[in-house]
């Protein structure tokens, strides 16, 4: 019995010993669960508001301090057996915790603002007998007030953002509110900027991809890149697309649809290029010595240029100088009889309106009758008095027997017939005559001045120039006389012109003070005192071209005489340099009317941005400078206001293939 009873009384000791120490590993595993547990969950709330954008949330890292002392947990209650377990240390997160805080947290205590600096210290002093499901249920705790801590962070986040938009906009709302109209007035004057700028430079893709090829090229002659093949040959390649794009575009609507697409791929690749290079000095010597080379070049091209639009002015087209000879051949087949003109007895009548015209052009003259008498709405009063050169006479006077000029009166006749001018009468005819005079037109290579090519022009050696000074003498019986040259088309009626009051002047022409012209220093050589004393560098210049003089007016102030003695102090060329118009502005210095603008327009020859609007008002127009209507080079746009007044049906035009 006793023995039974010992082993039963031992039976239940070993199982009470085992009960224990089951109960004391699962205590021990439940430990060990939370303390690998806490740190992971520690540092994971530590960073999350660490990152929190709320500055009500972040904490100053300076003001944590961590305690001296260290708690020790008990977590497993003494047996009364010899087993003995000591406390593990529970210091794992001890921000802010006193040394007496060993209470236990309610769920109130948890959603308190600075709970979450307490609570990882707090939690491993709490034990019991039932510490793994109490374990179980703090982290729950964690877990949830963290997760709410959290959203309550991004919550205020969010607020914060709403917050900071709504006072954004209302202050946008306020500023405009205050700006008004001036917000928009300014948007509006940039859009139009814009669209200005867009069409003042409708060429502006064109010249950034041009821009591109020659940076290209110097990257190209740089060694950084010659080093590179691989790169030398992708911006080779680059180049030829652009070359391709370009092509003839001189505007941007000109470029193919893919030319953005070049631009931009050229400009990536300049941009690598750009990053190669180590050395700017090099690039910048490059960048200079290019530049000196396309300024050499443009001096030289312009120089060509001049050179071959002079030479191009100067020289008769193949069909304007078939004409004239075709005609010459026909006049000299009539009979005398044949070769008169009506209406001579009108040629002498002061009443009528009398016009002269000097030329050698038998078109251009052409025009100027035929757009005379178009515009008239008195033609019968109408007399032109044509002059020309011996060599094309008679060809003038069989254009004008083959093509009459309807009711008004015409007279041709030959320079030759005025037996009166000569060089002992006329020192202008004696200078041309001149052997310096023929160097300086025909030989270039002796002149040492005057490189300018316009100085050298052989139309200045004909006298046909100088005609317009001796008016009088060539018109003894008449009193007014309309003077026009051979490159003007007239539109309108010319009949008051005849009727003005010059007041006691008598010269009648537009002055020319504008922005494209220029005034009596511009053509006279104010460096000669003989200039400087006589005349004001700053007065109007006027136009030849069409001019109204008063013969009565000239004699009595004996004009010619005037222009005789400048002409003679001129010898050298010191005083202006060539053409008619320096010497008319000093023969009529305070002897000129000046007429309205709309009377005479000029730049038709070398202007290409005369008002279209100036041109319908003009009543004549003038096409002075090279590009002459009658050649290639005319300016495209203005040559319809002159072949209107052209039958390019005509026999003698077709025969020697004479075009529009």
């Amino acid at each position: 019995m006793n023995a039974v009873s010992f082993s039963h009384t031992s039976t239940t000791k070993v199982f009470s010993g085992i009960l224990t120490t089951m109960r004391m590993r699962n205590l021990v595993i439940g430990l060990l669960f939370l303390t690998v547990l806490s740190p992971i969950l520690l540092y994971t709330d530590k960073l999350s508001s660490s990152f929190t954008p709320s500055s009500s949330k972040q904490e100053d890292v300076n003001a944590f301090t961590l305690p001296t002392d260290t708690r020790h947990l008990n977590v497993l209650p003494q047996e009364e057996s010899s087993t003995v377990i000591k406390e593990p240390i529970g210091i794992v997160y001890t921000d802010h915790i006193n040394s007496s805080s060993n209470t236990i947290l309610t769920e109130k205590d948890l959603q308190l603002p600075d709970a979450r600096e307490h609570i990882y210290a707090r939690v491993l002093s709490a034990t019991d007998e039932e510490g793994h499901s109490q374990t179980d249920n703090i982290i729950k705790q964690i877990i949830q007030t963290t997760n709410q801590e959290e959203e309550e962070s991004q919550s205020d986040n969010r607020s914060d953002q709403e917050s900071q938009q709504k006072t954004q906009v209302q202050l946008e709302q306020q500023s405009a509110v205050n700006l008004g109209d001036d917000d928009d007035k300014d948007a509006l004057l940039t859009e139009t900027n814009k669209q200005t700028d867009q069409k003042a430079m409708p060429d502006a893709r064109v010249r950034q991809l041009r821009d591109q090829l020659i940076k290209a090229r110097v990257y190209l002659s740089l060694p950084a890149t010659k080093n590179n093949p691989h790169f030398t040959r992708e911006l080779r390649m680059r180049v030829k697309e652009v070359q391709r794009v370009l092509v003839d575009a001189t505007k941007d609507s000109d470029l193919p649809k893919n030319a953005y697409a070049k631009l931009n791929a050229m400009d990536q690749l300049l941009e690598k290029g750009k990053q190669m290079q180590d050395d700017c000095a090099v690039m910048v010597k490059k960048l200079r010595a290019m530049l000196h080379s396309t300024e050499e070049q443009l001096r030289v091209h312009k120089k060509q240029t001049m050179f071959l639009t002079q030479l191009t002015a100067k020289t008769l087209p193949k069909g304007l100088h078939c004409l004239p000879l075709r005609m010459t051949t026909e006049y000299y087949n009539l009979n005398s009889t044949e070769q008169q003109f009506p209406n001579q007895e009108k040629l002498d009548d002061p009443s009528l309106h009398h016009i002269a015209l000097f030329s050698d052009n038998v078109l251009a003259a052409a025009v100027v009758v035929n757009s005379t008498i178009t515009n008239s709405k008195h033609p019968s009063k109408l007399v032109f008095h044509i002059v020309s050169d011996r060599l094309n006479y008679a060809a003038m006077r069989m254009w004008f027997l083959v093509n009459p000029p309807g009711v008004a009166t015409i007279q041709v006749q030959n320079i030759e017939e005025f037996t009166w001018l000569n060089s002992s009468y006329s020192p202008v005819l004696k200078q041309l005559g001149s052997r310096s005079m023929i160097d300086y037109y025909f030989r270039a290579a002796r002149a040492s001045s005057d490189s300018n090519l316009k100085y050298r022009n052989p139309k200045y050696l004909s006298i046909l120039n100088h005609l317009r000074f001796y008016l009088p003498e060539i018109f003894p019986k008449l009193n007014k006389v309309l003077f026009l040259d051979d490159d003007i088309v007239v539109q309108k009626d010319l009949t008051g012109l005849w009727s003005l009051d010059l007041k006691g002047n008598v010269n009648g022409a537009v002055e020319t003070c504008g922005e494209n012209f220029h005034r009596f220093d511009r053509y006279l050589n104010f460096s000669n005192p003989l200039i400087s004393k006589n005349f004001d560098p700053r007065a109007c210049g006027w136009a030849y071209g069409m001019n109204i003089f008063d013969l009565k007016e000239w004699k009595r102030q004996n004009i010619t005489d005037v222009y005789h003695t400048w002409q003679k102090l001129n010898h050298d060329r010191q005083l202006w340099k060539l053409g008619t118009l320096p010497p008319g502005l000093i023969t009529f210095w305070k002897r000129t009317h000046p007429l309205d603008r709309r009377w005479h327009v000029l730049g038709l020859g070398y202007n290409p941005n005369v008002s279209l609007r100036e041109i319908e008002r003009a009543a004549v127009i003038h096409y002075n400078g090279n590009m002459k209507p009658w050649l290639e080079i005319g300016i495209p746009k203005y040559r319809s206001n002159w072949a209107k007044y052209v039958d390019y049906d005509h026999a003698y035009l077709r025969e020697c293939n004479i075009n529009p």
